[in-house]
């Protein structure tokens, strides 16, 4: 018996170096299994669009778009883990927006996070007429941000309705450490700087993700090396293990991370304010499609309270909540999802179209209901009373030590902000009765630190601090050359307008006196009062800008020919670019 157990156990240790080898050699143990099918449909600069199982594409199309982190395999590790193929079988024509390996991609670490909202939207109208309907957007984390985003920018118009796996809207809600929202808001925007022309390796990505839990991932590389003996157990989540490893993971180009980072780390502009998108402001707000969410109860990448502040950003749209007990990855690869999340996702679609029943897991938010408190047994009261009794001692003396903590927790926080606001306090100590400041050099030295930056948003469109700087550097000239100079009054009587702005910061960077005046009020009055020679005006008010009876210069409206009167300068019509400007 004993020869027979020897035997046993020298056959499992060469079972377990041979399966060793293989791993060594070739990063994993052959499976034999292979990927589902697909062909790819559109092929353009920033992504493929795939379509999966084409030979019984029917049903509800639905477009699934992976992370920036995570390929597209993500949606189709293996055949036991396949989300694609559990669509299908559920009825459903599942397609994939693949941005590929940006890392092996003509110009793929330039992209920016523009790039890929705008690719997400492009794949929706690309699905959409394909399928002659509208399509279900789905996103898993950082995919679904890409979703909310296309979603937000296209109004909902082709999105019949949207999912999203663990994808966060308050961005702010759950820092890591404890760490301060200004603390990390300043360290975001610094390393958004330092991003701006670098992307981050897949390898990074892989080990951030493992160190959120290092346990857990030393846990289940001994667990693997324990059964490396055991082929058949492993085979099963062998594409999975490999996924996670090393083979799912890209690089992130390093424009679309700099803009994730100012966006929604630094400004949180999922849930305030809105973001950018060509240049367009876009909100969640603008969303009124269905909507239905899950959220990983042990999630720790993007915790409950992250996802479900979509509830607040988007108003306008029925929202349903899907709460599964499950991580981050666990969400969408893994026997949750194999068995939850992928066929809810299907009756969902299937619901939408008025094809099926709403699946009994999806809970709308406006029937979210607190548990009211049970009432205690006796027991539990006496248990409490005992607990109390012996515990005031202890009781008092946490309190005694929470109260130094929070005191040195007032403390840490105000010397963080301190630090945070020395460098506006020596720039302000450094003041002096000679110190040159306007506001045309603030717009200056602004445009010069970060010209990306937006500046001010103005009826849904943005402008950027170079911008900004190219349209007062054009003004100045036109400004120039019809002759005002350095101490010069000058009317200004236009509407709220970005032109206001420029006229405004323009006259600063030229030392003239900019008079405000009011577009309701007594031109010729306010013009005596404030001893001006020349106004300039809006098109719509160059009329009651004659009234003063001085020269008035016209600016916005564009640089179209129009006839605006006698005695009326169109500035539009100046080209800055012949304007000499003077030796000063």
């Amino acid at each position: 018996m004993a020869g027979i157990g020897l035997g046993s156990r020298l056959q499992h240790l060469g079972a377990a170096a041979q399966n060793a080898l293989e791993v060594a050699r070739f990063g994993g143990l052959e499976t034999g299994e292979e990927s589902s099918p697909f062909e790819v449909v559109a092929e353009r600069p920033v992504y493929r669009l795939r379509r999966y199982h084409p030979e019984v594409a029917a049903g509800p199309p639905i477009v699934l778009v992976p992370p920036l982190m995570l390929s597209s395999e993500v949606y189709d590790v293996s055949p036991s883990a396949s989300a694609v193929t559990i669509l299908s079988e559920h009825g459903t024509d599942p397609w994939v927006v693949d941005f590929g390996s940006p890392e092996h991609e003509k110009g793929g670490l330039e992209r920016s996070l523009t790039d890929h909202v705008l690719a997400v939207s492009d794949a929706v109208e690309r699905v959409g007429k394909a399928a002659g309907r509208p399509v279900h957007l789905a996103g898993y984390s950082q995919g679904g941000m890409f979703c909310y985003q296309a979603a937000a920018y296209r109004r909902s118009d082709g999105i019949a309705s949207l999912v999203t796996f663990g994808s966060p809207v308050d961005t702010t809600a759950a820092l890591p450490l404890g760490i301060p929202e200004g603390i990390a808001s300043r360290g975001a925007g610094l390393l958004a700087g330092a991003f701006e022309r670098r992307a981050v390796p897949a390898w990074v990505s892989r080990e951030g993700f493992r160190l959120l839990d290092p346990v857990k991932s030393l846990r289940q590389r001994l667990d693997f090396v324990r059964s490396l003996g055991d082929r058949e157990a492993l085979l099963p989540r062998e594409r999975q293990r490999r996924f996670l490893m090393g083979e799912g993971w890209v690089a992130w180009p390093g424009p679309a991370l700099a803009e994730f980072m100012r966006q929604f780390i630094v400004h949180n502009r999922m849930l305030s304010g809105g973001f950018v998108i060509e240049g367009r402001m876009v909100t969640l707000a603008d969303i009124t499609s269905p909507l239905m969410y899950f959220v990983g109860e042990i999630d720790e990448i993007a915790p409950a309270k992250v996802v479900r502040a979509v509830r607040r950003a988007v108003p306008e749209a029925e929202i349903y909540e899907v709460a599964l007990r499950a991580g981050h990855f666990g969400l969408v690869v893994g026997s949750s999802a194999t068995r939850t999340t992928w066929p809810v996702v299907a009756d969902w679609a299937h619901w939408r179209d008025g094809e099926g029943e709403r699946p009994e897991v999806a809970v709308a938010v406006d029937e979210f209901v607190e548990e009211p408190a049970s009432r205690p047994s006796s027991r539990d009261r006496a248990t409490h009373a005992l607990g109390l009794t012996a515990n005031v001692g202890i009781g008092i003396a946490r309190s005694t030590l929470g109260t130094a903590r929070e005191a040195a927790g007032a403390v840490r926080d105000l010397t963080g902000e301190a630090a945070g606001q020395l460098s506006r306090l020596s720039r302000l100590e450094r003041v002096r009765p000679g110190t040159r400041i306007s506001i045309g050099m603030l717009l200056d030295e602004q445009a010069g630190h970060s010209p990306e930056d937006v500046l001010f948003l103005w009826e849904d469109r943005a402008y950027t601090q170079a911008q900004v700087k190219h349209r007062i550097d054009s003004v100045v000239r036109g400004l120039l050359s019809v002759g005002i100079r350095q101490g010069e009054h000058v009317g200004v009587l236009m509407s709220a307008r970005p032109s206001a702005l420029a006229v405004v910061g323009a006259l600063n960077r030229l030392g003239a006196v900019a008079v405000l005046m009011r577009p309701d009020g007594p031109v010729l009055r306010e013009a005596e009062l404030g001893q001006v020679n020349r106004i300039i005006a809006d098109p719509e008010l160059s009329a009651e800008a004659l009234e003063a009876g001085v020269p008035v210069l016209v600016l916005g409206g564009g640089a179209e020919p129009r006839e605006l009167g006698a005695n009326v300068t169109d500035m539009e019509r100046i080209d800055p670019e012949v304007v000499e400007l003077p030796a000063w």
